[in-house]
């Protein structure tokens, strides 16, 4: 979860930091680079939480066998 954690992070950062920009292509970088944050924070919780769902899947299996 601190991936997750970080990623939140820096994509708070980088919309500080496009609110402060005064040049567009400036602030559209920031923005562009906040995205991008989010995106790598939701696809690292749906990995964390399939994987939590095989695992809870093989202990079912493992108890019924």
């Amino acid at each position: 979860m601190a991936t997750v954690e970080f990623y939140r992070q820096r994509a708070a950062q980088a919309q500080l930091d496009a609110e402060k920009a005064t040049l567009t292509n400036v602030r559209e970088r920031h923005l562009v680079a906040r995205d991008t944050w989010n995106d790598m924070a939701e696809k690292a919780e749906s990995v964390i939480a399939t994987r939590a769902a095989t695992e809870a899947e093989k202990r079912a299996l493992a108890e019924t066998a």
